[in-house]
């Protein structure tokens, strides 16, 4: 369970981050003091410049020894000059080592977010939406660039400049230095204030714009299904709505920043007028030289200058730690390979598999299986048969481990399988589900998905058991053709056969068929279940048939009904019994019949063809 975010949570974690990128940032800090009092040059010069150059009098006073205002104008301009090249260098030298190591923190960021969200249970990508979780991974990170880049390293240099700075205000004038100071508080005050509103709505609009991230994404995804249902206006509402919510908290952030440039810009203008009126006293009286006074103004523009730079990148600070709050809630659940940390490799696996008195349910208090218990032997096949909804595919989702009973146990070769290591586990298990899903690349790398090195002439040879060859050498590419997202530049029945030819090739001790042949027709059936027969040899397989006609074979067919077995035995046992089993099997028989007998009627059957 995610646990709850706070600022200091964010601290931690951006602490963590600039303390994996320390040397860089030490670097660029010390890059930083460089530019900062190679900046004192220039507006250092200015009381100099015009006591002793522009306007000699009274407070006329050598310079290290020069008195001629010729030669001092000649070196005033070399070391504002070197004093400028010294800054631009380092400022381009902060750049390049800064940048890069922000690009970096960035990516590993990402890498490390995206290792941690794969490892999570299967459970919580049923109840988190994909554009959520890609706006955490890409998007959440990028904020961490103003920690490591020179976002922070500016504030710090800043900081050191604005002390520097007042040092040197004191000496020219402590009483307009202290007026100036009391105007700096009270934009300290406005600007905490304005921050710790900001914050939130930083937070919520990543929330809001991985919330509309999420159903664009399903949209685009599933646009057959949008237009097979002319439901495309529809998602315009949806999208206009969450795009809405999206600017009514961007305006109001907007509203904010620009509430701080107000007060900023209203800042300098109340420094400039104490400055010209009390500034402009003390030249009169005497207190102050020409020189001091437009020393003080350079060096009050060190002070205020980076503190509205500072409100600038706050905004910035206050998404990033907005981002970590984020990806903090995801990185603090447990992952799948944290829990196999306590348990024990499986070893070679024979694949007998038990149930013993399995309950489960996704929500409390609604159970989906309901004390289920039964054998399957190493090697042998077990169908699974029930209306919809019965839990089969629950069923078959508590063996390859992707939930846990809520009671009872499945065990292994006699082990519990939850003391067993999932990744060793699940090393030995062969896929076919009901969403035969494909990755947009080769027809030969989604086969070879299962075992990225096999060789071609492997790939190949589970083609042909799985009738793939067929349809793949039609292609002018052959296996080298590009299939598309999803699969979709291909038939529902030749991405079946593709991933059957998967499940082949990787050789599995456990074979988990869901509705394998559902997308096939008769002729292609027929064929691929003479290879799914000789890859069940040895294996202990697992079927949910869409044709009670495919299962007669299996060792043991469990009748679910309302997440309990009420039947169990072979086919022909079970068409002794008269019940369940039969009731189905004759239903299903006559549905076919008479959609082969009557191929131009309409016929709706007392009950639906079973879709087990």
């Amino acid at each position: 369970m995610a646990k709850r975010s706070s600022v200091s949570n964010s601290w931690a974690e951006a602490r963590r981050i600039m303390w994996s990128h320390r040397k860089r940032i030490a670097i660029g800090l010390v890059l930083v003091v460089i530019n900062r009092v190679s900046g004192f040059v220039a507006p250092g010069s200015t009381k100099f410049l015009v006591d002793n150059i522009l306007a000699p009098g009274e407070h006329t006073k050598p310079l290290f020894g020069i008195s001629d205002p010729g030669t001092l104008l000649m070196a005033l301009g070399l070391a504002v000059a070197v004093a400028c090249l010294i800054q631009a260098v380092t400022t381009f030298a902060l750049s390049q080592i800064l940048g890069v190591a922000a690009q970096r923190a960035i990516t590993e960021m990402r890498k490390t977010v995206q290792q941690h969200v794969m490892r999570l249970p299967v459970s919580y990508f049923d109840s988190t939406k994909t554009g959520v979780l890609i706006s955490r991974i890409m998007t959440d990170a990028e904020g961490i660039r103003n920690l490591i880049g020179t976002g922070l390293v500016q504030v710090s240099g800043g900081l050191l400049g604005a002390a520097i700075a007042l040092v040197v205000l004191f000496w020219l004038n402590w009483i307009l230095t202290a007026v100036i100071i009391v105007v700096l508080a009270i934009f300290g005050v406005s600007m905490a204030v304005a921050f710790s509103r900001l914050r939130p709505l930083f937070r919520e609009r990543g929330e809001i714009n991985a919330q509309v991230t999420g159903r664009l994404s399903e949209s685009l995804g599933g646009v057959r299904v949008v237009k097979g249902y002319t439901a495309e206006r529809r998602e315009d509402l949806i999208f206009a709505s969450g795009v809405h919510r999206l600017f009514r908290n961007v305006a109001g952030a907007v509203t904010g920043v620009s509430a701080i440039s107000s007060v900023s810009t209203a800042l300098i203008g109340i420094i400039a007028t104490v400055m010209i009126m009390l500034g402009g006293h003390f030249v009169l009286t005497g207190a102050m030289s020409p020189g001091d006074l437009f020393m003080f103004l350079a060096f009050v523009a060190m002070v205020v200058m980076p503190l509205v730079q500072i409100a600038n990148i706050s905004t910035q600070f206050s998404e990033a730690f907005a981002g970590l709050d984020r990806i903090r809630d995801i990185r603090s659940m447990e992952t799948e390979d944290e829990e196999d940390e306590s348990r024990e490799a499986p070893g070679a696996l024979r694949g007998d598999i038990s149930f013993q008195d399995v309950h489960f349910e996704y929500e409390e208090d609604v159970p989906v299986l309901k004390g289920v218990s039964f054998d399957a032997p190493a090697g042998s096949t077990t169908a699974l048969v029930g209306s919809s909804g019965s839990g089969k595919s629950t069923l078959i989702g508590l063996v390859m481990a992707f939930n846990r009973p809520t009671k009872g146990e499945v065990r292994v070769d006699g082990r519990a399988l939850s003391t067993i290591k999932l990744r060793d586990y699940r090393a030995h298990l062969g896929l076919v589900l009901q969403e035969n899903f494909l990755f947009d690349g080769t027809i030969s790398e989604n086969i070879a998905f299962s075992r990225p090195n096999a060789p071609l002439e492997e790939i190949k040879r589970v083609s042909k058991l799985a009738h793939c060859d067929e349809f793949i050498m039609g292609f002018e590419e052959g296996y080298d053709t590009i299939v598309g997202e999803r699969g979709v530049k291909l038939s529902g029945g030749q991405r079946q056969r593709i991933a059957i030819a998967r499940a082949i090739l990787a050789d599995p001790q456990i074979l988990i068929l869901d509705e394998a042949t559902s997308s096939l027709d008769s002729e292609s059936e027929a064929y691929i279940q003479d290879g799914l027969n000789s890859l069940r040899e040895g294996r202990t397989s697992f079927v949910i048939a869409h044709r009670l006609s495919t299962i007669r074979s299996a060792d043991q067919i469990l009748v679910l009904e309302d997440g309990q077995i009420v039947e169990q035995g072979t086919h022909g046992h079970l068409m002794e019994l008269g019940g369940r089993y039969r009731e189905l099997h004759d239903k299903q028989y006559q549905f076919e019949s008479n959609q082969f007998i009557n191929p131009g009627e309409d016929f709706t059957p007392e009950t639906p063809a079973l879709k087990a």
